[in-house]
Order: C-alpha cells, then structure tokens, then sequence
C-alpha cells in the first residue's frame, strides 16, 4: 500500500556542472515517488532553463530504470540558466532579464507540487529565491568540488577523487622513469578538496590548495630535499584556484551568464615551467579537467546519490521544502536552504585531514 503524500507531483532538475551520480538521484526521486507514494514525477530539461522555457517530460518507473551506472544526466544541465539573470541563448549581448515568474507560472501549469533542484552552491540560491515566490524547493547538494556547506560531502565528488588517484598513479612512472617533475591539475574552483584528497589519495608529494598560501621558495626547497635523499622525481597535485604568489586567479575564459562567469584552468602549465626555471628539472603539466566530471560513479557515490533522492523525495511528500537534504555524520538529513545559499565550504588548513597529510610528508609549500 502507498504510502500517504502530501503532493500529488514532484519535478526534478539537474543544475550547475554535471557530474557522475546525477542518475542515480534522479532514479532515486523517480522510484520512490511512485513505490512509496504513487505520484507522478516530471523532469524539467536543462536545469532551470527548462523551468524558463517551460520544457518538462513525465518520468515513469520505466524511464529511470538502468540509469544508475550511467554518468552524466539524462535531463541535461545548465550552469548558466539563472531565472533571475537570464540571457536569452544566442543572445546574451542583449544583457539579462528576470525570468522567475516564468518559472513560477510553468511549475503551476506543469501541476507540480514541488521541485527537487540538484546542484551546487548556485542551484542552492536560486531555489531559495524561488522558495520565497511561491515554488516549494527541495535541495541535493552535487558538485565534484565537495563546497557546499551544510553536509560532510556532496554525491560526485569521491568519483572525481578515483580519477584524481588513479591520474597521480599512472604519472608516477613516467615521472620515475624520466627524472621529471609531473604537475597535476585539478578543479575544484576555489576550494581545495579535490587536490587535497586526490593529492594524498595518489601519493602526491607537493599539493598545493587555495586556503593554504605557499611560496615558490617553498615548493623549490621540497623538490630539491627529494633529489638530495636520492628521489630524482616528484609529484606535485595543484588546485586550479591555487593562485600565483603576488598575483590573480589564472583563467582560461570568462563565460557571462554563467554563475561563476571565471573559467578556472592554466595554474598547472605555469607552474611546471616555474618550477623548471627555478630547479632546471624537466617539468610537465597535466590538467585533468573535464575528466573528473565524466564516467560511471563509484559505489559509494551511486548509494550517497540514491539516499539523497531518497530523501529529498519523502522530504517534499510531508509537506517540508525549503531545505537541502544532507549527509551528517552518517545519517542523511535536511537543512535550511538559507545556510547553503551563497557560502562556500573550505578546507580546514588546520584541519585532521591537511594534519595527517603533513605527517606522512606531503608538503604544501608553506614551510
């Protein structure tokens, strides 16, 4: 027998990047809808461009099946579709316009009850603006960059981590065999989980992260302490928000309309022609970029995904929204939306994990 719902619909979108264990949720709020509770579910294409545009297609039991080790989503995404700064596509020179009572008139006339948004930081805010017009919102923190505030990981970010590791450990060799020092470029934007645990993960020697100022000096004296206790090589894991001492962010493009417009990417080629200038050894970069995104999520993402989408489910079947589902400690929870818009989790630098990778002797540049 199903159980008793509140709502009678629930619509679902994937905002922001993607990354892997979007299926998974989307399979997740899809299966218990209609197990549980026996609601229709509706997909709304393209994040919140098809809330704009008014693009939706119903979802059936049928429809989410085999999804789950599938990377990617099969709604798309958009981290450029801001209902409340809108540019119009292929016309972005007109400027922005407010488009959120066109979400808000398409969510009633879709029938929806409420609205599951999966995304970062930036998908966060926005449904908080749209839970204040009217449009019942239930959060699920997904990012690769694991900074969003309010739970102990976001989904998507321990497959990015797997890339990460299995990135340092196939460079490791060529690095050994050639004498070379190998840098490895993460994202992560401005936060450093990515390269922290992906650093320490594959053995890195040097990581260098944004909440931890280094100095070239510093990275120098780590490298050249290698080569004296006879290690011709060295492995060094950057975060692409890692800037150059004295100067800014390096940047490969900026993208209006687009939340974080800053397109993060080149910190890893200028650091390894630094590093050999100052050391005279054969550098080489690596940026792994859009590859921590793709691919099939690992098991724990695939389990973290589906409890989310668990929750968020029966979360919008009680009545509640306004909130983000979360994981803490080891139960999936909710929060208010208001203490995940708009903030941003850093790495503790001094922190158990930074503590621990400094005792097993990962440098960081700072000493």
């Amino acid at each position: 027998m199903a159980k008793t719902a509140e709502i009678k619909r629930i619509g679902v979108l994937t905002g922001g990047g993607d990354c892997a264990g979007l299926n998974a949720v989307i399979r997740a709020v899809v299966k218990t809808a209609v197990h549980d509770y026996g609601i229709e579910a509706v997909g709304v294409r393209d994040g919140y461009d098809g809330l704009v545009r008014n693009r939706m297609l119903p979802l059936s039991y049928d429809d989410v099946s085999g999804i789950l080790t599938t990377g990617g989503t099969i709604l798309g995404a958009s981290n450029k579709a801001n209902p409340f700064e809108y540019f119009e596509p292929g016309q972005e020179e007109k400027g922005a316009s407010d488009r959120s009572g066109d979400c808000l008139e398409n969510f009633r006339a879709a029938g929806l009850d409420a609205l599951v948004c999966i995304g970062g930081d930036g998908t966060h805010s926005i449904a908080m603006k749209l839970q204040e017009m009217g449009i019942p919102c239930i959060g699920v923190p997904k990012t690769i960059d694991n900074d969003v505030c309010g739970t102990d990981v976001t989904f998507g970010f321990d497959t990015a981590v797997q890339v990460i590791a299995d990135a340092v450990d196939r460079l490791h060799t060529t690095a050994q065999s050639h004498h070379r020092v190998m840098v490895i470029e993460t994202m992560g934007r401005y936060v450093g989980w990515l390269a922290l645990v992906g650093g320490m993960a594959g053995g890195g020697d040097i990581i260098l992260i944004p909440e931890i100022p280094y100095t070239l000096q510093g990275v120098q004296a780590a490298i050249e302490r290698r080569l004296q206790s006879g290690r011709t090589f060295s492995i060094v894991v950057v975060a692409e928000g890692v800037k150059p001492p004295g100067g800014d962010y390096v940047t490969r493009d900026v993208v209006e309309g687009s939340h974080d417009p800053k397109r993060l990417g080149g910190v890893g080629v200028w650091l390894a022609k630094t590093i050999e200038d100052l050391t005279g050894l054969e550098s080489r970069a690596v940026v792994l970029g859009h590859l921590q995104r793709g691919g099939t999520p690992t098991a724990r993402d695939r389990v973290l995904a589906t409890r989310f989408g668990r929750e968020a489910t029966v979360t919008a079947c009680r009545g509640d929204s306004g909130v983000m589902v979360a994981l803490q400690r080891t139960e999936i929870t909710t929060v208010p939306l208001a203490q995940v818009a708009e903030r941003q989790r850093n790495v503790d630098p001094d922190g158990q994990l930074v503590q621990t990778a400094r005792s097993v002797g990962t440098v960081f540049g700072d000493e």
